[in-house]
């Protein structure tokens, strides 16, 4: 007799997983809250839909935290494993310049997920949707409701893949928390990763320089540098150099309630040589003129130094020689949950063995981002969520 399987929630951990679950030994129903499944999916799809990235696989482990956390499940799903799988269910992919796997061009977000759904379904998954999980009845038997009308399933495995607490509106809550810490489940409060920085700007700032990027610039907190691009809000920073840092920001906020940033305007020339193009005394051009024409300053990197430095500093060529390579910025407030890309928290990761089962619920599994880990933007997070769902699906094959 065929065992039953419940997975509620329907995003990428859940589609891989029920994807691979033998359909000659498991009876798979997937219970989805909203109206259509994977809609935090498809959100994420519209910003540039990067499936995974290229890397080898041991630096890719290396971008998991905690460290080994994935180990297990990237060795036997790995990104090399998921573009031969997406081809194989007619999702053929590609590496872009910047390293990271797309669907091939042409191939929207929702057809992506349509594929997912067909092979699914292919396999004999039924899919619910606006069924949400209530908790568990006194026989430890699901509770929904579906519709306003409670219902009890009862399922041989249950495996909760509720996503973390960012993009809310795609469903993607914290509700479960309560639900699982009053069955003594220890659950850590979310927190905002691979999101803005708030910085406390000079007044007036944000009004001139809102929207407009900061190009080819480095980022440092911390001892840690990234090289990206970042947008000046009115909130703070925000770009792929400050996301992937903000674990770092996030630690020094939680010790010391503030965090410190550099940025490094030009890091392709020294000090040395910014020096040089700005002190010439044949020169009869003001420092403005020089910046702009001998270091190649771009005009919203002249508005920020201007407005986050002393006249005095500003004219002194050693002065602004020294902010160009070290603007010291102090970051007060990462971005709110809510609008951050990933979180971290969740389920603490002692809650769970090495398959992702429950040791105090045997038959109970948790994937996904409801789990504490963290890991940057570029396809790590979807990467991350394949590979648990399809290792899990592995797992249970073999036991059953």
């Amino acid at each position: 007799m065929k065992k039953k399987v419940a997975i509620i929630g329907s995003g990428p951990a859940a589609l891989m997983l029920a994807a691979n679950l033998d359909p000659e030994k498991f009876q798979v129903a997937i219970y989805e809250q909203n109206a259509a499944p994977a809609r935090k999916f498809l959100v994420a799809g519209q910003g540039g839909f990067n499936l995974t990235h290229s890397e080898p696989l041991e630096q890719l482990r290396s971008r998991y935290f905690p460290s080994n956390f994935l180990d297990n499940a990237l060795s036997v799903f790995s990104n090399e494993d998921l573009r031969i799988w997406l081809k194989n269910i007619n999702i053929p992919t590609y590496v872009g310049s910047s390293k990271r796997v797309f669907p091939e061009k042409g191939i929207k977000p929702i057809e992506v997920l349509n594929t997912f759904l067909t092979t699914i379904h292919s396999r004999g998954v039924t899919l619910h949707t606006r069924w949400a999980w209530q908790g568990w009845n006194e026989k430890d038997d699901l509770i929904f409701n579906q519709e306003d009308l409670l219902q009890d399933i009862h399922t041989d495995i249950a495996v909760f893949s509720l996503g973390g607490g960012s993009w809310q509106v795609t469903g993607s809550n914290e509700n479960w928390v309560k639900v699982f810490s009053e069955k003594g489940i220890s659950t850590i409060p979310f927190q905002p990763s691979n999101c803005a920085a708030g910085i406390h700007w000079p007044e007036g700032l944000p009004g001139i320089t809102e929207g407009q990027a900061l190009k080819n610039i480095r980022v440092t907190t911390n001892g840690l540098s990234k090289d990206g691009e970042l947008a000046i809000t009115r909130f703070g920073l925000e770009g792929g150099a400050i996301y992937a840092l903000a674990p770092s920001f996030r630690s020094s906020l939680n010790k010391k309630g503030f965090a410190e940033l550099s940025l490094d305007l030009k890091p392709q020339l020294s000090i040395e040589e910014i020096l040089s193009k700005i002190s010439t005394r044949t020169s009869n051009h003001a420092i403005s003129h020089r910046l702009r024409e001998q270091v190649r300053l771009t005009e919203v990197q002249m508005t920020l130094l201007k407005n986050c430095t002393t006249k005095e500093e500003f004219v002194n060529p050693a002065s602004i020689a020294a902010k160009i390579k070290n603007l010291t910025l102090r970051v007060n407030a990462l971005a709110p949950t809510d609008e951050a890309i990933s979180t971290v928290g969740g389920i603490d990761l002692t809650e769970v063995d090495s398959h992702f089962q429950l040791r105090k619920l045997p038959g109970a599994y948790c994937i996904g981002e409801m789990l504490d880990w963290d890991a940057p933007t570029g396809g790590y997070l979807l990467q991350a969520c394949f590979s648990m769902g399809y290792y899990l699906a592995k797992h249970l094959n073999s036991l059953h």
